[in-house]
């Protein structure tokens, strides 16, 4: 008998992939999406599955993989998050026209509040501007089933299919039965159709034809309609045969995970016979056929969904409708469940619920960890390029910000960018820029920091980039970066050199150091100050190499030093103020600063950083790993 077994969302979504007979799977890391991938590689290990997947250079090139295993007949999945497919936009529009032979599902997880991400963009809007349907799951068990679902009609109309989890479902966890994969050892064959496949402009106007004609006959997809939830109001069932019903009920038309909250609030609140609740699992395209029965049968119609008007801005008719056009629903933030209780109760006209403020505590920023090698790196900067622009880029480096040597962030690899915009921006009047020095990390360089890195050489920009290089991807779970040399199974593979790539973009100025010497990393950033102002000079590139702590794959052994706080100490509060490691507290103003034995990692960094030389080493620790053990 087989065991039910509790599944994270993107774990059930890793699973559905897998038992529709998917033979690739293509990701770059970024959460809330970062362990659908993982998740698949064990799934894979334990069935022996011929299945490829990998951790690509961008969201992009991971589209592009996905797709000509699609071209080739066979089925294929490629992963991110919603500013990933920001990325994956170009071969996206393109991929609608083209179509799939296989088939080919587009897992876009979005983050509304958000909670990890830049934007809290809705990635259905890419899915009406590229006119390809999209599935939002409501609960962990129906993203298994959708990741499936979403195969089957790619295949069946030979169209790219998003699906389009959010953070609470990926996050959430369900008991599920796990099935048995359909393993798919078919025989790739890729058909030759320039057509089609390499289609020039007088092509691509059929193909557009083709793809509305595919459009429309998905919104006629029975196994799509929205369906009134069983147990609310008049029972259970596509809307289109509802029409029997008591005309002018409300209804609450939702989809995602806002449908389950919605679901158990009404429920809760004793309403579920009184109002008609419709779950949609395809918010694009909103079939015509509901749409016309919810205008027909119901004079007040709620929509519920995160974050845009998706599925409001199809009804032709929104004079009845209440959602984000009239204002009955926030324009912007996640819809919590209690958020949604208070529009049900503003809908419905009911009381209000009361008020329940969360108990006061005190809050905590985030901070880099104890011991990061990034936080040696930002001080270093401080130090040496004072008064500064510091354009910074998305990565746990991003909490520079805490330490004042993050300016700037915008999107991946837009350090680079906006470097040399900052340089341009002085220089072609003439004045002379302050230091510019723009952080990147390894993972990010690689990315989408090499392009711009070029540009800025050609056009003959002038500032120091640091290249943060912890030697993983670590603020998504540890992945692999393209130095490291494995894939995400283990394999071996060639590794990338970040400084021969720095070196081939044109850049002299290359230089690599621990920023655990501090001292000897200040003084190098001086000198690479001086290069980017130099007459000669020109973009200088500073490596600052050290493993991420937090990795446990990555053994380098290390002296652990053991800090002690001197009578030197005067309380002054500078090392907490100015380097924030969390291992270092200050109980009480002008009292002598205390160090955490838990959280210290021994880095000895701080010792450099004291203005009065109260810190001081004593006797060296044996050697250890990164992780402290012997």
């Amino acid at each position: 008998m087989a065991l039910r077994k509790i599944f994270l969302g993107n774990e059930a979504i890793a699973l559905g992939l897998f038992e529709a007979g998917c033979t690739l799977a293509a990701s770059y890391p970024g959460t809330p999406a970062s362990e659908i991938l993982g998740a698949m590689i064990q799934l894979k290990q334990a069935e022996g599955a011929s299945i490829h997947l990998e951790w690509s250079i961008n969201e992009k090139v991971a589209f592009e993989v996905a797709l000509a295993n699609s071209y080739a007949g066979r089925r294929s999945a490629v992963i991110m998050k919603q500013v990933g497919l920001n990325v994956a936009a170009d071969p996206l529009m393109s991929a609608a026209y083209t179509g799939v032979k296989g088939g080919l599902v587009v897992v876009v997880a979005d983050d509304p509040g958000p909670h990890s991400s830049q934007t809290e963009q809705d990635s259905r809007f890419f899915a009406m501007m590229a006119k390809i349907p999209v599935l939002d799951p409501s609960t962990v068990e129906e993203a298994r089933l959708f990741a499936g679902m979403a195969m089957e009609v790619s295949e069946k109309y030979g169209i790219p299919v998003m699906l389009r989890p959010t953070t609470r479902v990926c996050h959430a966890r369900q008991d599920l039965l796990p099935g048995a994969p359909a393993l798919n050892d078919s025989e790739p064959a890729f058909e030759k159709n320039p057509a089609r496949w390499a289609a020039t402009p007088k092509f691509r106007l059929l193909l557009h034809r083709e793809l509305n004609d595919k459009i429309l006959a998905i919104s006629r997809d029975e196994d799509f309609q929205p369906l009134a939830i069983e147990g609310f109001g008049q029972g259970s069932g596509p809307a289109s045969a509802m029409r029997s019903g008591a005309p002018g009920r409300p209804c609450v038309v939702a989809s995602g995970v806002v449908l389950a909250h919605a679901r158990e609030i009404l429920a809760d609140l004793g309403l579920s016979d009184k109002i008609v609740l419709y779950g949609a699992p395809m918010p694009h395209p909103l079939p015509p056929s509901f749409q016309e029965a919810v205008l027909g049968d119901h004079d007040r119609i709620l929509v519920l969904e995160e974050t845009e008007p998706v599925m409001e801005m199809q009804f032709p008719d929104r004079t009845r409708i209440s959602g984000r056009f009239d204002g009955s629903v926030p324009s912007s933030g996640e819809l919590l469940p209690e958020t949604v209780e208070h529009i049900l109760r503003s809908f419905l006209e009911l009381p209000p619920a009361p008020e329940i403020k969360a108990p006061e505590a005190p809050g905590r920023r985030p901070t880099l960890c104890a011991g990061c090698p990034h936080r040696a790196a930002f001080f270093a900067i401080k130090k040496a390029l004072p008064k500064g622009i510091y354009p910074g880029d998305i990565g746990c480096y991003t909490l520079g910000l805490n330490l004042g040597v993050v300016d700037t962030v915008l999107c991946m690899g837009a350090a680079v960018s906006q470097a040399s915009g900052f340089c341009h921006a002085y220089r072609s009047r003439g004045d002379e820029a302050p230091h510019i020095c723009a952080t990147i990390g390894d993972s990010t360089f690689f990315h989408a920091g090499i392009p711009p890195l070029m540009n800025a050489v050609v056009q003959d920009a002038r500032f120091t980039l640091v290249i943060l290089d912890n030697s993983t991807t670590a603020m998504t779970g540890h992945q692999p970066t393209p130095a490291a040399g494995v894939t995400l199974d283990g394999a071996h593979v060639p590794a990338l050199s970040i400084e021969k790539i720095v070196e081939a973009c044109g850049v002299r100025f290359v230089r690599i150091i621990d920023p655990y010497r501090l001292e000897e990393m200040t003084d190098l950033l001086k000198e690479a100050g001086r290069h980017a102002r130099a007459d000669d000079g020109g973009v200088a590139v500073v490596i600052a190499r050290r493993p991420c702590l937090m990795d446990r794959r990555q053994h380098r052994p290390w002296s652990r030093v053991d800090i002690q706080v001197t009578d030197r100490c005067v309380g002054c509060g500078f090392c907490v103020k100015h380097f924030e490691c969390p291992a270092m507290v200050l109980k009480q103003e002008k009292e002598p600063l205390e160090i955490d034995r838990v959280l210290c990692s021994g880095c000895g960094v701080c010792i450099h950083v004291c203005p009065h030389d109260a810190l001081a080493a004593s006797q060296p620790s044996e050697t250890r790993d990164i992780h402290g053990r012997e």
